[in-house]
C-alpha cells in the first residue's frame, strides 16, 4: 500500500487538528529503525517522542507483555487489584529521588499523571494556585494546556482555561533570561497576582522538553527548593521527558542536590506502551480521599508488564552511561559543525538530551526555516529528526539508548552533512 494512498485516505478520515509530521506510514519497526509501508528504511531519533528510550520492540519488553497476556488484559486495578502494580510502585519508589518515605500512583498518559499531581499537591496544602513557566510542556487537557507555557499550537481557539495558574520565566541564557531574573518573575507573581500563602505548587521541567531541552541550572533548582520551603509550597518535577536514563541518570532530578516532593513520569517509562505514574513523599500522597485517584485502564496489567522490563533493561543494558557517551559523541559532532554552520546558536545536553538551537546570523533572530531545512535534507537521507522550541528553531535528538553502534555513526554523519551542507 503506496504512502500516498494511506495519506488519501487519512484526510479523509481524520481530523485536521491531528497534525502529522511526515508523508510516510510505518510498517513495521526494530530498535531504532523504522519501515513505512513502502519498504524504504529510516533511522528513528523521534523514538515516538521520546517514548523508546530501550527502542521499539525491545524483546525483554515484548517478552514481558506476552507473559501478561496469557494471564489477563485488565480488572481495573481499583476494582481488582494485581500484585505487579504494587511491586512495580516499590521498585520505583525505591528509586525515585525524593525525601523520605515515597509512594507511587499509575495512570495512562503524561497529562493525567501532571493533572493528578496538581489534585495531590491541592489536597495536600488545600490551595488553589499553581505556577508554571514559560516554556514548558505538560499536556494537552485543559488544565495541563493552562500549565503549558506556549501557545501555538497547542492553545489557539481551545480557551478559557482553568484558573489559578500563573507563568513565571524559565532560565535561558541564550534569550537572556538568567536565574535571577526568573526569581524575580515569581516575586512579581507573588506580588501581583497571587499570595504565595495560596500557592499549592511550583511545577516545572528540570529540563524542557517541547520548550527546547533548556536545562534548569542548579542554583535555580536550589532557590526553588529554599523558595517552596519557605511558604509551604510543594515542588513537582514533571519529568514525563527527561525520565528513564534519557539524561544519562534515571531521573533528571538526580543531577541536582534538592528533591521535588512530587515527580511526574510516562513516556519511557513502558517502553511504548500506555503508562504514567506520579510518585512523590508518602504524606503528600496520601492526602487525596479513597477514591479520589485512579482512572478504568490506569496501570493497566500490560504495561505495568512493560515497564518492568524496561527498569530491568536500564539497569541490564546500562543504558544511563550509555546515554552520557552517546551524547557526548554527538555534542562532539555538533561542536564541530559549527565552523561551518553560522546557525548554531546553541548546543546544550545533559547525557542524551541533546537540543541544538538555532538563530539567523545576520538578524540574530530564531530561524525556523534552518531548521526546517536540516529536519529536510536529513529525512531525505533517511533519519528522522525533531524540532522544538517556542520558536520552532531547535532540534531535539531522541534516539533509542539502545541503537547499535554502527547505526548511530551513520547518524552522525548524516546529521553533521545536513547542517554543514
Amino acid at each position: 500500500m503506496s504512502n500516498e494512498s494511506l495519506n488519501q485516505r487519512r484526510l479523509q478520515a481524520t481530523p485536521r487538528g491531528i497534525g502529522v509530521m511526515c508523508g510516510f506510514y510505518a510498517e513495521r519497526a526494530e530498535n531504532a529503525t523504522l519501515w513505512d509501508s513502502e519498504g524504504k528504511e529510516v533511522i528513528d531519533f523521534a523514538a515516538g517522542i521520546a517514548v523508546l528510550n530501550t527502542g521499539h520492540r525491545h524483546p525483554d519488553v515484548v517478552a514481558a507483555i506476552e507473559k501478561q497476556l496469557q494471564a489477563f488484559t485488565h480488572t481495573a486495578y481499583q476494582i481488582v487489584p494485581y500484585e505487579s502494580y504494587i511491586s512495580l510502585a516499590e521498585r520505583i519508589n525505591a528509586r525515585v529521588p525524593i525525601d523520605g518515605v515515597a509512594k507511587t500512583a499509575f495512570f495512562t498518559t503524561g497529562a493525567e499523571a501532571v493533572e493528578n499531581a496538581v489534585k495531590i499537591a491541592r489536597a495536600y496544602t488545600r490551595r488553589p494556585g499553581i505556577i508554571a513557566f514559560g516554556g514548558g510542556f505538560h499536556g494537552r487537557t485543559s488544565m495541563t494546556l493552562a500549565l503549558t507555557g506556549k501557545v501555538a499550537p497547542y492553545k489557539i481557539g481551545f480557551g478559557p482555561f482553568p484558573g489559578s495558574v500563573f507563568h513565571a520565566l524559565y532560565p535561558n541564557e541564550l534569550h537572556g533570561v538568567s536565574t535571577a531574573d526568573a526569581l524575580k518573575s515569581l516575586e512579581r507573581i507573588f506580588k501581583a497576582d497571587i499570595g504565595p500563602d495560596q500557592v499549592a505548587a511550583i511545577i516545572l521541567e528540570p529540563v524542557q522538553g517541547e520548550g527546547g531541552f533548556n536545562i534548569a541550572p542548579p542554583d535555580f533548582i536550589q532557590a526553588l527548593r529554599e523558595l517552596c520551603d519557605t511558604h509551604g509550597i510543594l515542588l513537582i518535577a514533571d519529568e514525563v521527558q527527561s525520565g528513564f536514563a534519557r539524561t544519562g541518570k534515571l531521573f533528571a532530578m538526580e543531577h541536582y542536590a534538592q528533591k521535588a516532593d512530587l515527580i511526574t513520569m510516562a513516556k519511557s517509562l513502558a517502553g511504548g506502551m500506555p503508562l504514567s505514574a506520579v510518585a512523590g513523599c508518602a504524606d503528600v500522597m496520601d492526602a487525596p480521599a479513597p477514591g479520589g485517584l485512579g482512572g478504568t485502564y490506569a496501570g493497566n496489567p500490560l504495561a505495568i508488564a512493560a515497564a518492568h522490563a524496561v527498569l530491568d533493561v536500564i539497569d541490564g543494558e546500562q543504558l544511563c552511561a550509555r546515554a552520557r557517551e552517546l551524547g557526548a559523541h554527538l555534542v562532539e559532532v555538533l561542536n564541530n559543525a559549527r565552523s561551518e554552520c553560522a546557525f548554531i546558536a546553541d548546543v546544550r545536553a545533559q547525557g542524551s538530551m541533546v537540543a541544538v538551537e538555532f538563530n539567523d546570523p545576520q538578524t540574530g533572530e530564531p530561524s525556523p526555516e534552518f531548521t526546517r531545512q536540516v529536519l529536510e535534507t536529513a529525512l531525505s537521507e533517511g533519519l528522522l529528526l525533531l524540532s522544538c522550541g517556542v520558536y520552532g528553531n531547535v532540534i531535539r535528538f531522541l534516539y533509542p539508548l539502545t541503537i547499535p553502534e554502527a547505526q548511530f555513526r551513520k547518524a552522525l554523519e548524516i546529521i553533521y552533512r545536513a547542517l554543514t551542507r
